[in-house]
């Protein structure tokens, strides 16, 4: 006879297990969650709120105007510190720069935490001096950090980046920001790759 199926309460996913740095994967795994993927273009619009301080600086918005994503920040702070909220107001990820580092560090931790055992990934630029945007992304579990798991090239004037798999030429993703005919900005994600987070 089987036994009757309990239901489990509602845990935080783990981190996938995921091959050495620099592997490709034929199908990536979602580094936040699958509920953070599409498999078609995502039109989102980035909104920044200039005079707002206690409910962050940014939100970002579907075509319908529909709230996805928010970023709250912390005002008067030693250490400079984001979380990213969905619609509804859970956390997703919380964005920590690491003080007194070289190439501006900022760790990513897994929902409203800090505790090291639920760091996502880190991200740190490339060199020191820069006239384009190139940022290296290294997974949790790569500690040796010989191999980026991604790498992001991008332009801050144009308002676009592509995200590439480690040091491949493979696109895991691009941003594209054109401007609109109103002079305003939307900004489209486009997944070049199944289950890629947006």
């Amino acid at each position: 006879m089987a036994k009757p199926v309990v239901a489990k309460p509602f845990m935080v996913q783990p981190l996938p297990v995921i091959a050495p740095a620099g592997t490709l994967f034929v199908t990536p795994v979602p580094i936040i969650g699958p509920q953070y993927c599409e498999l078609y273009p995502v039109d989102l619009a980035i909104i920044r709120k200039v005079m707002i301080i206690s409910d962050g600086n940014f939100v970002v918005t579907d075509t319908n105007g529909n709230v996805i994503l928010k970023v709250k920040g912390a005002i008067l702070s030693l250490r400079d510190r984001r979380v990213l909220i969905d619609g509804t107001g859970n956390p997703i990820v919380t964005l920590r720069q690491k003080m007194m580092t070289a190439h501006d560090r900022w760790q990513v931790f897994r929902g409203d935490s800090e505790d090291p055992f639920d760091l996502i990934f880190s991200v740190k630029r490339s060199s020191l001096l820069q006239l384009k945007t190139k940022l290296l992304v290294y997974l949790a579990n790569n500690r040796n950090e010989d191999v980026c798991d991604y790498k992001v090239e991008g332009s801050w004037f144009e308002k676009s980046c592509i995200i590439y798999a480690g040091e491949s030429s493979t696109v895991v993703a691009q941003v594209r920001s054109p401007t609109l005919k109103s002079g305003s900005r939307r900004i489209w994600i486009i997944n070049e790759r199944k289950q890629t987070d947006y």
